[in-house]
């Protein structure tokens, strides 16, 4: 079904019930520029969940022999520095190998600024130790950046052209992309918006990230890769690729993470699934055990893909027998005016009004930081941007996304710890 959206991004969403055909929904413009309606036809950016097509990928490969899932990364990759790291590791998020973007941040990078994959596996490349102990999961986009470079490495082309070629033309995904370059044009694709108080506003990037993210496909295609993923999965009180590669407790109790997976073993809920953000865009794809599919794809930062799809999930585990078709008006009418957000502007401080502390650095991350204190708290600069740190213990405070620790009272720190959600353990010394 198609429903109109008055001038709104929107979504697409595929339910399909194991031998029943798919209830569809396509909702809201995919341009608003020119005024085109999401269709069966539209791409969008899936963000992490194109980790389980990287995985998927790697066990092939192994499976061919290229490679070993207990090998040594750095017999493939001799720019890393962490010796002892698996593939498997990589693909379970259990190298303890911190998150470069999340690195990268630490510079002060804004909105628009370009990078590309090849800078974050410059700053994988710095570290020398893993951030949590061995066996601990450390989600980090890293690791399928690292992946992707084995690909290109052991394949000498480029992750496309390699998923093309095993997947995507096999099961007829004629709709899916790798993106690696910012300017390649993807058919179909849809645009990326967030609501602001004054309209609507573009939310993409310059950056491209083939192998943890940058997959652009239509829910009709990943219909077609969830069909084949079940059909890999047929041993009863077994995940996917379980017998390859054992899944392991997440970030997000009580679920696990194998390839490229999140997965519910609780009885009568198992599942495998994997959702996803990426510039305004949102993702999920959703398999259980008896082969039921859910796909959510949103183009609106507002309306998040992961949320519309356990709301339908609910509504499908509460009412067994409601027809698929019957949720999806209201999906569509769920689509209420867009939460406007207004539009960040960079602090704007008066530099007089802060004691300096000094200048920090650190051999894991790139660029300086600097520490100045006033009454009541304490302010960590970025490329001259403050950010306002609340204190939460006697020497620790908290910003957006992380936790400072100082090695003693601020007047006298001349070290602090920063943990970051996807980069904790990074040691600053005042310089």
């Amino acid at each position: 079904m198609n429903a109109d959206a008055h001038d709104a991004p929107g979504l697409s969403v595929l339910i399909r019930r194991p031998g029943e055909d798919p209830a569809l929904l396509h909702t809201g413009l995919a341009s608003l520029e020119h005024g085109l309606a999401i269709g069966p036809h539209t791409t969008f950016n899936t963000g992490s969940a194109a980790k389980q097509i990287t995985a998927h990928l790697v066990l092939l490969a192994a499976r061919d022999g290229l490679f070993a899932l207990s090998q040594k990364a750095a017999e493939l990759l001799p720019k890393l520095e962490i010796s002892d790291v698996t593939v498997a590791e990589l693909v379970t998020h259990q190298s303890g190998i911190r998150d470069a973007e999340s690195l990268l941040s630490l510079t002060g990078f804004r909105d628009l600024d370009h990078y590309t994959a090849t800078d974050l596996r410059t700053l994988a490349y710095r570290q020398t130790q893993r951030a949590v102990p061995k066996g601990h999961f450390l989600y980090s986009n890293t690791n399928y950046l690292l992946l992707a470079e084995i690909f290109e490495t052991i394949h000498r082309t480029t992750l496309d052209d390699l998923a093309r070629l095993h997947l995507f033309g096999p099961l007829g995904m004629n709709d899916t992309y790798f993106k690696a370059d910012p300017r390649h044009v993807i058919p179909g694709a849809a645009a990326a918006y967030q609501a602001t108080p004054h309209g609507w506003q573009h939310t993409e990037a310059p950056v491209t990230l083939p192998g943890p993210g940058s997959l652009w496909t239509t829910v009709g295609d990943l219909d077609r890769w969830l069909a084949h993923l079940h059909q890999e999965w047929q041993r009863e009180h077994r995940l996917p690729w379980q017998d390859a590669l054992s899944y392991q407790p997440s970030d997000h109790q009580p679920y696990l993470y194998g390839p490229g997976l999140y997965a519910d073993a609780r009885p009568g809920r198992t599942a495998v699934f994997h959702y996803g953000h990426e510039q305004g865009f949102s993702a999920t794809t959703h398999l259980d055990a008896t082969g039921l599919r859910l796909i959510c794809l949103s183009n609106n930062a507002g309306t998040a893909a992961d949320h519309t799809t356990a709301a339908l999930l609910r509504e499908l585990r509460e009412h067994p027998d409601l027809d698929p078709r019957d949720l999806l008006p209201r999906v569509a009418a769920a689509q209420r005016d867009p939460k406007a957000v207004a539009c960040g502007q960079d602090a704007v401080s008066v530099e007089s009004a802060y004691i300096e502390l000094g200048t920090y650095t650190c051999d894991q991350a790139p660029g300086s930081l600097r520490l100045t204190r006033s009454v009541g708290t304490l302010q960590l600069w970025r490329r001259g941007t403050a950010d306002h740190l609340t204190q939460t213990g006697q020497t620790t405070y908290t910003g957006n996304g992380y936790t400072l620790t100082l090695n003693s009272a601020a007047d006298q720190a001349d070290r602090f710890t920063l943990d970051l959600d996807r980069a904790p353990g990074l040691a600053y010394t005042r310089r």
